[in-house]
């Protein structure tokens, strides 16, 4: 790892929110999905810092930040987390503001409402009104976040996307709880405390990198130690980031976006990084896990080389799936017993082999290539 340029801190919530820092979801990250079990875990969290008997701290896990220069932050992994914290703050806001509506402590519940929007969300533009905010998201979700829920606007009922009507049901979620808790009495004292103590006591491992060749090792490193992340995001962001280098356009990026989605829900319960590995080395030269982020990086340089290996990848997918499942309607009943023989003693090396012969060959020499495929696995 001594090529790795990286580094890891402790981080408080308040911390990571304060001296003008600025984060950012990757415009092709994954849509806001976190759901009301979530929602309920992290609230029953919190409830446990706040009981009599509660631990100091809680502990959010890693948090996997891409910068060159320090100030603005992409959130490779965590930006459920940190995005549902923001949702928290501004339930916390949109009680305050009810306060002050209602003529309760006006004066000193705006001051409440500007500093902790200050600290936790970003600022108004005293003008436009046009937020600037501590926190972005991705393409599917910012507008939504920037234009309804900083502002705290009346949220519309209809014609929402689903990630936005979680995001929506996320707000009023919180909303609700906080009803039952700490904004019950109407004081903003209580909601601002409420805040700022949490603020200090969720803490996080901040792991921040200079470019998506480290951030990927470090994806790598912690899953061999259990922490489960997604390197396919990562892949993903990287390669729509070459598509848009130079020219963006936005009919051929939903496109692309479509078709990559088709492909990992296609892949179901098989790793996405084992099916591109697998597909490189079906018609590249052989390159091992921990090479192949750096390997494809260097072997798409530009727009045309991405569309080309979502092209391949697209003509190898069913073949790669069907591997796994002997019950697939690709393989006849000369092939079947075959591929039932291999699922059955989870040989997978001779995959990429396979592959590469599907697309060589005639099916009545697939056959014979299975059989003595088999023949030698056994």
């Amino acid at each position: 790892m001594s090529n790795i340029n990286f580094n890891t801190t402790n981080q408080t919530w308040r911390q990571l929110m304060g001296n003008g820092l600025i984060y950012k979801v990757p415009r092709f990250q994954r849509d806001y999905s976190w759901g009301p079990d979530e929602w309920e875990d992290l609230w029953v969290d919190i409830e446990n810092l706040f009981s009599p008997e509660g631990e100091p701290g809680h502990y959010m896990g890693y948090l996997v930040l891409q910068s060159k220069d320090s100030k603005h932050f992409d959130i490779i992994d965590g930006q459920q987390r940190m995005t549902t914290l923001s949702i928290l703050v501004l339930a916390v806001l949109k009680h305050l503001k009810n306060l002050i509506e209602d003529g309760i402590d006006p004066e000193n519940n705006r001051k409440r409402e500007e500093q902790l929007r200050n600290n936790f969300i970003g600022y108004l533009d005293p003008v436009t009104l046009v937020p600037q905010t501590k926190l972005s998201l991705n393409c599917n979700n910012d507008d939504f976040y920037k234009d309804r829920l900083v502002p705290l606007e009346k949220l519309p009922q209809r014609g929402l996307k689903p990630s936005e009507r979680l995001l929506k049901n996320a707000f009023e979620w919180f909303v609700r709880q906080l009803q039952q808790t700490c904004a019950k009495d109407k004081d903003g004292r209580e909601l601002a405390k409420f805040l700022t103590d949490l603020s200090d006591r969720l803490f996080f491992t901040v792991i921040t990198v200079t470019d998506e060749l480290n951030a990927f090792k470090v994806f790598e490193t912690l899953n061999a130690r259990g922490v489960r992340l997604s390197p396919t995001d990562l892949l993903k962001n990287y390669l729509f980031s070459v598509v848009c280098r130079d020219h963006c356009n936005e009919h051929e990026l939903n496109a692309l976006e479509r078709r990559w989605h088709k492909m990992v829900d296609r892949l179901g319960s098989e790793s996405f990084p084992s099916f591109l590995r697998a597909h490189w080395n079906s018609r590249k030269n052989f390159v091992r896990e921990a090479e192949l982020f750096k390997t494809i990086r260097r072997n798409t340089p530009d727009r045309q080389a991405v569309f080309e290996l979502l092209r391949q990848m697209e003509e190898d997918l069913d073949v790669y799936v069907a591997l796994s499942n002997p019950e697939d309607e690709l393989w006849n009943e000369d092939e079947r017993p075959f591929i039932r023989e291999l699922r059955m003693f989870s040989v997978r090396q001779p995959w990429p082999l396979l592959m590469a012969c599907f697309r060589a060959f005639d099916r009545v020499e697939i056959a014979k290539i299975l059989r003595s495929v088999s023949i030698i696995s056994f």
